[in-house]
């Protein structure tokens, strides 16, 4: 499909994205077959990108934003024209809720016969332009190469997020000159360092600090001057959405039980790299009188619900680095930190009878009591459900970056299998654990036949309550009555993964959990534990969700 002159190379569409790709570091191309894309793939067979092939499209887009969140590299899904497109688009906003950086090449009807009615003929820019950072079609061959480069660029510059190109057949196919090799993507660890002098100021006087950090932390790198400012200047740290792991589960300064204590008992707060959306109450989680330190990569996408002391914009490494070089020594924290550390203890002791509770069908509780026990440090835990992962999102702890993937602020069920894929895909040598609802699995389980078929040998624990939990409850106690809220109980999705090809095990005693478990992770091959979980059981839901 190439030839060579003297003067320049000639070489299809499909090998101008692939060589484009190859470029800036792209290995996988996630995908699920279809005529459009021919070109494409025969462009990444030449240079060497693996096609991860699934079962629907919307987990090929999934797993594309996995490993965006998992790499801190774009993540790349090549969708069909018309259906494959809009089959991915819940995962592309998930990707814009969460600022995972990705690319959607998609598929596109001719250009010479638009309008006439070709197979899948569909403008899918129109719709993907207000979830995207950057939706093009070339309208030559030539333009390939410079649209795939400012589209991952796009999606790279903060604030990160997805980033779309669709091509049609007949100019992905046609050939076009090689054009020289591109500029490097942005540093996603750069940008400035602003003044910090009104926030050193709050610091140097705060007597009951906190550091409340989410997703943009770990986009921006900033794990490590987070971690060395933490321990600078004895400041208790809260994490939230992907920055989970950032400061590792045991370390003395890290709290999950009891953030609400320190957020509303603060006087000066470091918002890091979150929204104050609902997860933080739109702001009311912290006190009337704390201080709020706006720390992230770029200004916000909206407006703050609540006054802020000072913002700090750019380079987050670079602004926490200053923050602790600057900062004079203030007041002893140590009282601070002994009195969140007894709320800490005193909230963890009173799960106790829950983690024990023998009760069957089981208490998700016990069920994470022992999982928990078998779990490698590096596992990367993915959820994927309702009331059974809010449990998991209590419990589970996570001590490295990147080990911690739930559907984030946009809740879309069904990301989970893409999400193992990717993380198996990119770290196949570590656990890789998928805990899923049986309302969850209906998205998308076919796809433990890509497990099976690909030989990705991730671990599913489901908590399968037969009902839709996150709205039954809550339905049931604001009418007295439910709809539309419940499954077929005791569905034996291990029988069903079995016929797929994985291992299967029915857990329905709590002293039958931890050897099945067992079981699953020594089966060297993808398996599903189907833990049958009492339905009455309700999460003590918290958050304000609008």
């Amino acid at each position: 499909m190439s030839t060579e002159t003297e003067q320049s190379t000639q070489l299809h569409g499909g090998r101008l994205v692939a060589k484009r790709l190859k470029a800036h570091g792209v290995t996988k191309l996630f995908t699920l077959s279809g005529g459009h894309l021919f070109s494409i793939y025969d462009g990444c067979r030449e240079e060497g990108i693996d096609l991860v092939d699934v079962r629907h499209e919307s987990a090929a887009a999934f797993a594309a934003e996995g490993w965006a969140k998992v790499t801190r590299q774009p993540g790349v899904a090549a969708l069909t024209a018309g259906p494959g497109v809009t089959n991915g688009m819940s995962a592309v906003a998930s990707a814009q809720q969460n600022g995972s950086p990705m690319l959607v090449l998609g598929g596109r009807a001719p250009a010479m016969r638009w309008g006439q009615g070709s197979l899948q003929e569909l403008d899918h820019v129109p719709f993907m332009r207000p979830l995207t950072k950057f939706a093009a079609t070339p309208e030559a061959t030539a333009e390939i190469p410079a649209l795939v480069d400012e589209a991952l660029a796009a999606a790279v510059t903060p604030h990160s997020g997805p980033a779309f190109v669709d091509f049609p057949m007949d100019v992905v196919f046609s050939e076009a000159p090689e054009p020289q090799e591109p500029d490097p993507l942005p540093d996603a660890a750069a940008g400035p360092v602003p003044d910090v002098a009104r926030a050193v100021a709050l610091l140097s006087d705060a007597e009951r600090p906190v550091i409340m950090a989410g997703t943009n932390l770990y986009w921006g790198h900033g794990e490590e001057a987070l971690v060395a400012l933490a321990q600078e200047l004895g400041i208790p740290v809260f994490l939230n959405g992907l920055a989970r792991g950032c400061v590792p589960a045991d370390h003395e300064l890290f709290f999950s039980r009891a953030r609400s204590n320190g957020l509303k008992g603060a006087d000066v707060a470091l918002v890091i790299g979150v929204p104050m959306d609902f997860r933080l109450g739109f702001g009311q989680s912290f006190g009337e009188e704390t201080e709020l330190v706006v720390i992230d990569r770029a200004e916000p996408l909206r407006e703050h619900p609540r006054a802020v002391a000072a913002e700090l914009y750019g380079s987050i490494p670079g602004i926490l680095d200053a923050l602790r070089s600057e900062a004079a020594p203030g007041a002893d924290t140590a009282e601070w930190v002994r009195t969140l550390r007894a709320a800490e203890d005193d909230k963890r002791a009173a799960e106790r009878a829950e983690l024990d509770d023998d009760r069957a069908p089981l208490h998700p509780m016990r069920l994470y009591r022992d999982l928990g026990e078998l779990i490698d440090r590096d596992a990367i835990v993915i959820g994927d459900g309702g009331d059974f992962v809010s449990y998991a999102g209590r419990v589970v702890d996570t001590y490295q970056p990147g080990c911690w993937l739930d559907p984030g602020p946009f809740g879309c069920l069904g990301s989970g299998p893409g999400y193992a894929l990717a993380a198996k895909v990119a770290h196949p040598d570590r656990q890789v654990v998928l805990l899923v609802g049986d309302g969850a699995f209906g998205f998308s389980g076919m796809e433990f036949d890509t497990f099976a078929r690909l030989g990705i040998n991730v671990v599913a624990v489901m908590g399968n309550n037969g009902i839709w939990a996150l709205e039954k409850h809550p339905m049931e106690f604001l009418y007295g009555y439910s709809v539309a809220a419940e499954l077929r109980p005791g569905t034996r999705y291990d029988q069903v993964v079995e016929a797929l090809g994985c291992h299967g095990e029915l857990v329905e005693r709590p002293a039958d959990l931890k050897p099945a478990l067992e079981r699953a992770f020594s089966a060297g091959a993808p398996a599903l534990v189907n833990v049958l979980t009492d339905p009455d059981v309700v999460y003590p839901r918290r958050s304000n969700l609008a």
